[in-house]
């Protein structure tokens, strides 16, 4: 093991499965065991059978020593301590404990996350990034998972099902839409039998009953073999209060249910002004597509194995939520708006497959950016995506927020769908990264401070909202503290409640109330730093210095 420690301290620096500590005598348990998590994931995803956390070296690789747990009792009982915290109780392989001439290091040697099983401390997953310790991404918690996923759940056999089992009047759809998706095979098709068909379009194999079968085309009765999978779609209506009003369950075969769920959704008709006309544009809500592509990529990608339903929540104040269990395999929505091409792998590549003989989806990657797109279009807010929980969760806006200001934006010619995407999070009071935000000042198209991005002076004036953009520019702090100056001047003192009452209406639109507050605070404690002000009970007066 001496040997092994002198291998890790010729290393140039710490990377994702070697981590020193100094440690001298206490170290943080629970920091202890994020590292334990993060290092057993890496160790899982570099593919090598361990990592190691040493005790008692600098981060430069100078050893120094360390007394943590120094009686080897309390020492080994740290394996349970670890054991008792983490997935499936996983431990170190063992602690190794180094008489070096600098002192006494200590090597604990943990194992790589057992494959397809990512490793979480106190219910929560970490991982590295180079030497920096944060959360696991969820791709990398995916690409773990899916190492024991050595069979496609949608195409496993159910061995006591037969065709009778599946509805006849979803098999008769399902030839239609397999005819438009397939027009030269029309003629020859016109000798097949169900279950010929079936084979053909990719639903059985070898005339055996699947899965995605009974999913798709499935009798109501028949969604038992699928057990304890649910093959449920749930439509909720909610008031504007978030209260339900309304709600349905739509079960086997999915197939025909799509048609149901879709016609259940009260797609109302908007109406809004064109520009140059007194004549309104009327239009639905939501664009079928939209809909339609939603929905069905919530069944084709939903996780199964969790036991879940996929959801439609129906808002009266112009949303659409569809949900689905399982991670965002493809890790972000930017990175496929980006790519715009086929993903390299699927949850459910079986019925992946099927409902695109089915014409139900398209592989070709560009699903998602076409929903940003019809989006765009219609001058409505983009899609927008919640990725967490094992969850994916997709709302439609099916209204105009500010027609003029997103009429503008989307013609902007200087702006790619990728930058509007960006903006729309602006609109949305949404954080941004320090890159995408230099990225769009760089473009002239916000201004403002993280967090607090606003619209810039350019592209209000080209939306002609100007006004919106004073009401979002903070004024300098000079400006803020004259105000009090003269307010103090003319009335003597001035209580807190006065001075919010003087300024708050003045502040920038993109502060919310709190950082209002605190605003108006960090202004009074400069100006009395500064011998401008000072304090008279709970009233500010003139400084007598200033």
């Amino acid at each position: 093991m001496k040997q092994q420690l002198e291998i890790l301290l010729r290393c140039n620096s710490e990377n994702e499965i070697v981590e020193f500590k100094e440690a001298k005598r206490n170290y943080d348990f629970n920091k202890l065991g994020r590292y334990f998590s993060a290092l057993s994931n890496e160790a899982n995803l570099k593919r090598v059978k361990q990592a190691w956390l040493v005790f008692g070296v600098k981060d430069n690789q100078t050893v120094v020593g360390t007394k943590f747990r120094a009686s080897p009792k309390e020492l080994q009982s740290l394996k349970k301590e670890v054991a008792d915290k983490t997935t499936n109780r996983l431990t170190f392989v063992a602690i190794h404990e180094i008489d070096h001439s600098e002192g006494r290091v200590l090597m604990f040697e943990i194992p790589a996350a057992p494959q397809g099983i990512p490793i979480a401390w106190d219910g929560h997953y970490y991982g590295r990034d180079g030497e920096s310790l944060g959360p696991l991404n969820l791709e990398e918690i995916e690409r773990i998972r899916s190492q024991s996923r050595l069979t496609d759940w949608s195409a496993e056999v159910v061995p006591s099902a037969s065709v009778y089992d599946l509805a006849p009047e979803a098999i008769k759809v399902a030839r239609e839409k397999f005819f438009q998706k397939n027009p030269k095979l029309v003629n020859e098709a016109e000798h097949w039998d169900d279950i010929t068909f079936l084979n053909k379009a990719k639903l059985t194999i070898n005339n055996q009953i699947t899965r995605t079968a009974i999913l798709l085309l499935g009798k109501s009765e028949s969604s038992y073999f699928l057990n304890p999978a649910s093959a449920t779609v749930t439509w909720i209506l909610k008031d504007r209060d978030g209260l339900e009003r309304d709600y349905q369950h739509f079960d086997c075969p999915l197939l025909l249910s799509v048609d149901e769920v879709f016609h259940k959704i009260r797609n109302l008709k908007y109406r809004y002004m064109k520009e140059g006309t007194l004549f309104p544009e009327e239009i639905d809500q939501y664009d079928p597509y939209i809909i339609r592509e939603a929905l069905n990529n919530a069944i084709a990608h939903q996780d199964y194995e969790l036991g879940g339903k996929v959801s439609v929540i129906e808002f009266e104040d112009g949303r659409l939520c569809f949900s689905n269990l399982g991670l965002f395999i493809p890790g972000s929505v930017e990175s496929v708006i980006q790519s715009d091409a086929p993903e390299s792998r699927y949850r459910n590549r079986f019925l992946v497959d099927a409902m695109v003989n089915l014409n139900m989806i398209d592989t070709i990657g560009s699903g998602i950016r076409k929903m940003f797109l019809i989006q765009k279009k219609r001058f409505f807010p983009l899609p927008e995506y919640e990725l967490g929980n094992n969850r994916v969760q997709v709302t439609i806006t099916g209204r105009v927020i500010d027609i003029a200001y997103a009429r503008k934006l989307a013609e902007y010619p200087e702006l790619t769908l990728e930058d509007i995407i960006l903006m729309d999070r602006v609109q949305k009071r949404k954080p941004l990264k320090e890159e995408q935000a230099k990225h769009l000042k760089a473009l002239g198209v916000i201004e403002g401070r993280k967090p607090n991005y606003h619209i810039s002076a350019q592209v209000a004036d080209h939306s002609g909202d100007r006004a919106q953009y004073i009401r979002n520019r903070a004024f300098d702090d000079q400006h803020y503290k004259q105000l009090i100056i003269e307010y103090i001047g003319k009335f003597g003192t001035a209580k807190r409640v006065d001075i919010n009452g003087l300024l708050l209406d003045k502040l920038p639109d993109v502060l919310d109330p709190n950082q209002k507050d605190n605003k108006i605070k960090n202004l009074l404690q400069a100006m009395r730093k500064e011998g401008l002000i000072e304090p008279e009970g709970k009233s500010w007066r003139k400084s007598k210095t200033g």
